[in-house]
């Protein structure tokens, strides 16, 4: 089997993009940030000790997006066009979602999914002085499309 991120003698490499045409690209994520009823309420009021969480965390995911391949060492340098990072207050906790646009030579799959994480992580560094338990989890991709493979969607989604 061959691997893309690896050289003949196994080392790692970042593929070579060069000769690929630069083409529309988008990819969708999700993920969610679980706490306590505590925190919902105060979410929903608008009343948590540090500010707009929402705000914050909107922010934090669309400059994750923008920095990725600082963050991951193989990404690609690539234009972020578009990114928009929804969160939606829920029973549970807070829901987000990211889309990240490009036209480029390589996906945006991961810049969406850093921009999830890192709004999640900012979500949780907002509110970890009321709740220690509240927890980032099922970060995924659920659309792709554009570049050689074309259009994807997630057909099952975690409960």
């Amino acid at each position: 089997m061959d691997f893309t991120h690896l050289d003949a003698s196994g080392h790692a490499r970042m593929v070579d993009v060069t000769d690929k045409s630069p083409t529309t690209r988008s990819a969708t994520a999700r993920g969610s940030v679980a706490c306590s009823p505590e925190v919902v309420e105060l979410l929903r009021s608008g009343e948590t000790p540090k500010g707009d969480v929402l705000a914050v965390a909107r922010i934090a995911g669309i400059q994750a997006a923008k920095s990725t391949p600082t963050l991951l060492p193989l990404a690609h340098v690539i234009g972020i066009h578009g990114a928009t990072v929804d969160l939606v207050i829920t029973d549970a906790g807070v829901d987000i979602e990211a889309t990240v646009r490009t036209a480029d030579r390589t996906g945006v799959e991961m810049e969406a999914l850093t921009a999830v994480a890192v709004a999640g992580l900012a979500v949780i560094d907002m509110v970890k002085g009321i709740d220690r338990t509240a927890s980032l989890q099922n970060v995924r991709i659920v659309a792709k499309s554009g570049g050689r493979s074309g259009d994807w969607q997630r057909t099952e989604e975690p409960a």
